[in-house]
């Protein structure tokens, strides 16, 4: 479905069929652009693995925290090439904590990157690399780009299209306005939304799946 396409289901299932709209398209779109996000995250349904700009990173000698991007928020896979090497050589997902007890001196040590250590925002890699590179990453994004012509058309499967209109519903009947708010439609649309892509992970389960637990016997470096 495109853009158009759900704001008219939006208006069906809604009850806001008739003009003047209680929800003007505006507000519908920025609903469904955000149900578009929170379905991506709760269902992990967008994997990127080939896009250079979000997938490769240059990586400079005696240089170890770069940015993400952006629309990256799980990493998968992560392994650095280093130049003039034939193949890339994987990374280990790690916490600092876990650095710290297994691997103490890391932050002063540098020579061939083994571990990752992922942010919100940032790879910040141990040790700090001696030579320049490329850092390959894989994992779970947001949408690029949001919906804004009623042609776009959402990135996710076409499946999970009308399921986003679940979403709009549950914001708009949760706007606090006479004539829209109705508390158990909100809570109704919201839980079947979260019957088809899940609970959206808490700050504390996404940082938990941001690293391993390091397998290494302890041993000093630096």
């Amino acid at each position: 479905m495109n853009l158009a396409g759900l704001i008219a289901q939006y208006r069906i299932d809604g009850d806001d069929v008739k003009t003047p709209y209680r929800a003007d398209d505006e507000a519908v779109m920025a609903w469904l652009n955000d149900a578009t996000v929170e379905a991506c995250i709760r269902g992990r349904l967008l994997h990127e693995s080939g896009n250079a700009a979000i997938c490769q990173i240059a990586v400079a000698a005696d240089v170890r925290v770069y940015a993400l991007h952006p629309a990256l928020y799980e990493i998968s896979h992560i392994a650095y090439k280093a130049t003039g090497a034939t193949w890339r050589e994987p990374l280990e997902l790690a916490s600092a904590e876990n650095l710290d007890r297994v691997r103490p001196g890391w932050r002063d040590c540098a020579g061939r990157a083994e571990f990752a250590i992922q942010s919100d925002t940032a790879i910040r890699l141990a040790f700090t690399p001696s030579t320049a590179g490329i850092l390959y990453v894989e994992g779970y994004r947001l949408p690029l780009a949001p919906l804004v012509d009623m042609v776009d058309v959402p990135e996710i499967n076409a499946a999970h299209h009308i399921k986003l209109v679940l979403w709009a519903l549950h914001k708009g009947f949760s706007v606090p306005d006479s004539q829209m708010v109705d508390p158990a439609r909100a809570a109704q649309a919201e839980k079947a939304f979260t019957g088809y892509f899940g609970l959206r992970p808490d700050a504390d389960l996404r940082r938990a799946t941001r690293h391993d637990e390091v397998q290494h016997n302890p041993a000093f470096w630096g």
